[in-house]
Formats: C-alpha cells, sequence, structure tokens
C-alpha cells in the first residue's frame, strides 16, 4: 500500500468523507425488496453474520463468489469507519437438507465415501477453505466459530422454543411447529414462499410421518446407527439440524438481533426462511435488520454445473488445471473480474471476460505507477473532488462494485492526461487523489496494487526467461534449465510445467 506523510489538512479531508458518508450508505434489503438508508442498531458500528462453508468438499468457484463479495462489503464498511464484528460460521456437523428437502448428512457421506473419519474430512476441507482465503485475499472475519463448538448454544435455542410452544419432541427428534408459529408470525416473509405452494411441491419423504404438518422442519435429529457423529442432548443421542446452528452462532455473538445477515441466494430458502422462524419462535424477533443476498455464478453463458462439463474448484483456476480455460488467471485478476458484475446480479465468468478483466487491471496499475510519478502544477484542470466523490458515491449505493470500477478508470485516464501535459493537478488534489485511488483499490477491492504492478512489469521478462528455459529443454541442456528453474524459485517465483505449457506465478 502506499505510504505517505499527510498534512493536519489532509487528515481533515479524509475524516470528513467518512463522516458524511457513514450516514449515506444505501442497501437492498431482501426482507422488503428495496433499497433502504443503512442504519445500524448501534451508531457506528456494525453487527454482520454471513453463512460460512460445509466441510464436506472444497467450496467450488460459486461458493468463492459469494465469499469474496462478502469480503468487498466487509471492507468497505471499515472503509468508511465502521467497527465491524464479522462473524461467519463453519458448517462441521448437523443434517443438510438437500435440494429435494430430505435430511442428510452430508459429512459422514463424505467421510465414509474417503474412508476417512468425519473429523478428517472436516481438517481437511478446512485447511483448503483457509488456504482459499489467503489466494483470493480475503480479510479474515472477526469470528469463525464453529457448529461442533456450539453445540450446548443449539440444545438452549431448541428447549426455548419448545418452551414458546413453537417446537415440539417425537421418537428422539425435535421439529419446528410450522402451522403453530403462522398463528402470530409470518413463514416465508423473507422467501416470499407460501405454505399452499409448499404442500404442492412436497414429496413423501422419510421421517413425515413423525410430522404433525409437512411443513415441519427438524431441530433435531435423533441418530441412525451409522452417523459418524453423535451429541447427547434431552431428547436423546442425536444430531443438530442444518439451521439451528446459524441461529446459535449469530446471535450468540452478535445479540438477538444484529444489522446484516448475509449469504447466496440459494440460502434464501430453506435456510434463511428458517433461521427467521427460530429466532422468532425462540426471541421473539426477526434476527437481523437487513438481508444481503449474492448471486449465482455462471460459466460461458450457463449455470455452474458438473452436468455442463463448465464446473471447477477456485485453485484449478489459478493452477491453470481446468478443461474450460487455455491458461491460468492469477487470483488477483479472478478477483477483479468478479467485481465487474454488482453482487446481487449473474455473473458470467469466461475466457474473453477474464482476459479483459487481467488487460483493465495492467491499464489501472500502469496508471497507478504513473500517478505516484506526476509532478504537480499550481492548478488543477478538473475537479478532484468530485471524481473521488463518485467512488463513494458508487459503494454507497447498495456496494456498486461495478460503478467504482468504471469511475477508477475514469481516474486512470486523468492521470494519463496529467502525464502528457493535456491536464495540470496541484499538489494538494494530488495527494487526495493518491489516497483514494490506492484507497479503493487496495482496501476496498482488494486488489494489492504493488503485487499487480510488479506482475505486470514482470510478465514480458518472465515470457523471455521462459522462452530461454524452454529452448535450453529443446537441445535437452538439463544443467541450464535447472539453473533458470531453481534461480527463479529462489527469487519466490515458482516455475510449473504442465501439459498446456509452463506457468509462473
Amino acid at each position: 500500500m502506499l505510504k505517505l506523510f499527510l498534512s493536519f489538512e489532509m487528515i481533515n479531508f479524509v475524516f470528513e468523507i467518512f463522516m458524511f458518508l457513514m450516514s449515506e450508505l444505501i442497501l437492498y434489503n431482501s426482507l422488503t425488496g428495496q433499497k433502504e438508508k443503512f442504519e445500524p442498531i448501534y451508531e457506528g458500528k456494525v453487527g454482520m453474520y454471513v453463512c460460512g462453508p460445509t466441510l464436506y468438499s472444497e467450496p467450488h468457484m460459486g461458493n468463492m463468489r459469494t465469499f469474496i463479495n462478502f469480503d468487498l462489503i466487509y471492507r468497505y464498511l471499515l472503509f468508511s469507519g465502521f467497527k465491524v464484528k464479522y462473524v461467519r460460521n463453519i458448517t462441521d456437523a448437523g443434517h443438510i437438507t438437500n435440494s429435494l428437502g430430505e435430511a442428510e448428512d452430508s459429512i459422514g457421506k463424505a467421510a465414509r465415501l474417503e474412508q476417512l473419519q468425519s473429523l478428517e474430512i472436516v481438517y481437511k476441507y478446512n485447511v483448503k477453505f483457509q488456504e482459499l482465503q489467503r489466494i483470493y485475499n480475503l480479510l479474515p472475519p472477526s469470528i469463525e466459530p464453529t457448529a461442533t463448538g456450539h453445540i450446548q448454544e443449539q440444545i438452549e435455542i431448541i428447549e426455548k422454543i419448545i418452551e414458546n410452544g413453537f417446537a415440539y419432541a417425537v421418537n428422539g427428534s425435535v421439529y419446528f411447529d410450522v402451522r403453530r408459529y403462522c398463528e402470530k408470525f409470518e413463514y416465508g416473509i423473507l422467501s416470499g414462499r407460501k405454505i399452499d405452494e409448499l404442500a404442492e411441491e412436497t414429496r413423501v419423504l422419510n421421517a413425515q410421518e413423525e410430522k404433525r404438518f409437512f411443513a415441519d422442519f427438524a431441530l433435531w435429529k435423533k441418530a441412525n446407527p451409522d452417523d459418524m457423529q453423535i451429541w447427547r442432548s434431552p431428547w436423546g443421542d442425536g444430531n443438530p439440524g442444518w439451521h439451528i446452528e446459524c441461529t446459535a452462532m449469530s446471535t450468540k455473538y452478535l445479540g438477538s438481533q444484529f444489522d446484516i445477515h448475509g449469504g447466496g441466494m440459494d440460502l434464501k430458502f430453506p435456510h434463511h426462511e428458517d433461521e427467521i422462524a427460530q429466532s422468532c419462535g425462540s426471541f421473539g424477533c426477526n434476527p437481523a435488520r437487513y438481508w444481503l443476498h449474492a448471486n449465482m455464478l455462471n460459466v460461458n453463458g450457463q449455470k455452474m454445473s458438473k452436468s455442463f462439463g463448465n464446473y471447477f474448484l477456485p485453485k484449478e483456476i489459478v493452477d491453470g488445471t481446468t478443461n474450460i480455460f487455455s491458461k491460468p488467471f492469477p487470483p488477483h485478476v479472478i478477483r477483479f473480474c468478479m467485481m465487474q458484475a454488482h453482487y446481487r446480479s449473474t455473473l458470467d465468468l469466461s475466457e474473453e471476460s477474464l482476459s479483459a478483466a487481467e488487460k483493465g487491471l495492467n491499464r489501472l496499475c500502469d496508471a497507478v505507477d504513473l500517478m505516484n510519478k506526476l509532478k504537480p502544477t499550481v492548478s488543477s484542470s478538473f475537479d478532484v473532488e468530485t471524481l473521488i466523490q463518485s467512488f463513494y458515491d458508487a459503494m454507497n449505493d447498495d456496494f456498486n462494485a461495478p460503478i467504482l470500477i468504471a469511475q477508477l478508470f475514469e481516474a486512470a485516464k486523468k492521470i494519463f492526461l496529467i502525464s502528457n501535459g493535456t491536464e495540470t493537478i496541484t499538489k494538494g488534489d494530488l495527494d487526495k487523489l493518491k489516497i483514494a485511488v490506492n484507497g479503493f483499490l487496495n482496501d476496498v477491492l482488494g486488489i494489492s496494487i504493488q503485487m499487480e504492478s510488479n506482475n505486470s512489469k514482470l510478465a514480458p521478462v518472465m515470457d523471455l526467461v521462459l522462452e530461454l528455459r524452454q529452448q535450453a529443454r529443446i537441445n535437452k541442456d538439463w544443467t541450464t534449465s535447472d539453473q533458470i528453474r531453481d534461480g527463479l524459485a529462489a527469487a519466490g517465483i515458482e516455475v510449473k510445467d504442465g501439459k498446456d505449457g509452463t506457468t509462473w506465478g
């Protein structure tokens, strides 16, 4: 990040902008279906909960898009001066509801397939997820609680829901009583799903005969003989339901009502809908004032799916081991590409969009390098503060990163014009521009400008070095080839030889 010695006037300038903008943030609230002015429960503080990964497999690229989008939101809240407590859970226990509404122990299923213990599966995929956070430059959340670490809290909330008359125990399992709940609250308030519509979609499922009503969902499931994870409870040995863990962890760390609850669009129903029901059933209120949902990822114009042959993992696109793209793409380019679609919009990831993002990011990096070398003049030929304000205006409009990027390109255009003498800028305005451009690229978008700039300059040099190494390999000059590889490794640059050629990073 750019380091500057700021004058007292510059510090005041930055502080005044932050204080002004804190009251101007607008969010699209999925709960109301409209944009609303963001007013946190406690002034200057934000409590935010986001549903994290389920550790029965490695997160796919669609999952990573959600986590990257909420990293952007987290970053901008911090950048705007808020003190943020960001809680993102780890699902390492519990019966997960699949697309047909059936209870399925996904972690146990994966463990049996891989002939491992459930704890081994959880640890294996948590290590992979932590690595992905580092690769894609995600800030760590304030707290990253696990479901297995909060079994007691889940049991206590279930007991409270039963005490309030919104749940019942049968044969060692506990179900949420949706029909009783509807006498006081609205089930479907978030998703817009109606009970009669759900009735038409319901299939004959396992344990359906235990329920009093078809829409009732499990808070606790009696253990099956082959379950690999089992806990004791007042109702017998078993496992927590999927939805109850998020209610327990979010309310433990953020209180019975907090500011923002986020997750992927696919979680709106039934997961988030049932979270609301559980919170209302136990605490009497919706847990979050603002519900934010990130949209899905398409690849080459189609929903990402193994059946379409366009499915890949976040690490594979970086390593260049997918069959979809002709070359690997650096994680900062992938991140930048994702930022060019609004978090509520569908993103189509393709080789064309990634290549365009790479080219555009290199241009921005060149502009930043040039900006740091500009010589100020006695006057400015354009309104720098209006340009900077456009950065804030974009992000204050429901975190509109695509508009922010468009305005950063406008700043880049001005920088190139200043460099060739067409535009002018004073020292004070130049300092403001440096702070704003570097801040929004580094701190908000999460793009490390120094790394990007260095890679941009290094790329043609590396092309030449790898070409010389390849020629040495063709000539069977293994000594020179290995010297080049080992020398680059000593400099922190890893060279990989694959079926589609040689890559570096």
